[in-house]
Order: structure tokens, then C-alpha cells, then sequence
């Protein structure tokens, strides 16, 4: 990603945060990051295209912050936990983040975690499955892959309407369809 890219993205996403995806005007975008608004649509081409790029940029940060602590965890149990509480302290302090799963400001971006969600629901699936094989080899992959999309989705779901420890929740869910 360019300097540029992410100066928008940033711009994009904290506009996201404050007013959604109906309160975003790339002329507001354009004056955060300090450029023209033929800049942003040079770049972007519309709005879809920069919510998107904001949308793929926050999940690889969520996705590699749960892969560096699933691969920097010796304990493969320990690294999932490790992983549910970045996830989850991450979601609480990011404000895109925060706003779009409250459903404060943000309310019209919860698709991009619920019915248009599968992008992120296959990025973080994909590196769960990679940890439950690399740790539980014998498992069938059918099954692997069960207790993979399993674990995310819950983990989305305790996200979305939190009741309980969902670091937790997530951790008992990943070690009973482990045993």
C-alpha cells in the first residue's frame, strides 16, 4: 500500500467510524488526508471502491495479529486465547471497529461482518484452519475445517452482542470441538 492509500484509508476509515458508509463524502475524505478530491476518486474510482479497500485493510490487521499469536504462542490452546483477546481488546479500541459492531455511527457497515461478511469470515477461517492443522494433525480436514469456521464465528458472535467473556467462550468452544 502507497503512502497514499493509506492516507486515505485511514481518512476513509475514521470518517467510516463517525458516519457510516451514507456519511461518507470523498470531498471529506479528500480534506482529512490533505489532497484533492480528484485524488481520492483517482485512486479509489468511487465510494465502494475505498470502503472496500478500508474493509480489506482492517482485516488483514485483525488477521495478522491473530496469526502472529497463534505462530508466537508455544501452547497451541494458550495461542488461541492469545489470539481471541487481541481480537477482542483490538475491537474495542479501534473506533471503525467499535462503531461498525455497536452499531453506533457506523450501523450501515455491520454487513461487512454479518450477511456481506464472507471476506473476512474466510480470511480469519483460513488462518484458524492453518493453526488446528499445524497443531492437530490427525483431525480429518473436514473436520479441521469445522472447528475452524466454528471458532470464528463464534468469536463474531460474541463480538457483535457480547453477554459473556467471549475471549473465554471462544477458548472453551476450540478446546471441546479439539477433544
Amino acid at each position: 500500500m502507497t503512502e497514499l492509500t493509506r492516507s486515505l484509508v485511514d481518512a476513509a476509515a475514521d470518517l467510516l467510524a463517525a458516519h457510516g458508509f451514507r456519511g461518507l463524502r470523498m470531498a471529506d475524505v479528500a480534506t482529512r488526508a490533505g489532497v484533492s478530491r480528484q485524488t481520492v476518486y483517482n485512486e479509489f474510482g468511487n465510494k465502494e471502491r475505498i470502503v472496500h479497500a478500508v474493509a480489506l485493510h482492517k482485516t488483514e490487521e485483525f488477521v495478522d495479529g491473530v496469526r502472529r499469536r497463534l505462530a508466537d504462542t508455544p501452547d497451541p490452546v494458550d495461542g488461541i486465547r492469545e489470539a481471541a483477546r487481541f481480537v477482542f481488546d483490538l475491537a474495542a479500541k479501534d473506533p471503525l471497529s467499535s462503531s461498525v459492531l455497536s452499531g453506533t455511527n457506523a450501523e450501515d457497515m455491520l454487513p461487512l461482518v454479518t450477511t456481506r461478511g464472507h471476506a473476512v469470515l474466510s480470511s480469519a477461517t483460513d488462518v484458524f484452519l492453518e493453526h488446528v492443522r499445524r497443531h492437530w494433525p490427525w483431525l480429518p480436514a473436514e473436520r479441521a475445517e469445522l472447528v475452524a469456521e466454528t471458532v470464528v464465528r463464534v468469536a463474531l458472535s460474541h463480538l457483535l452482542t457480547p453477554r459473556h467473556d467471549g475471549v473465554r467462550a471462544v477458548v472453551l468452544v476450540a478446546t471441546a470441538l479439539l477433544a
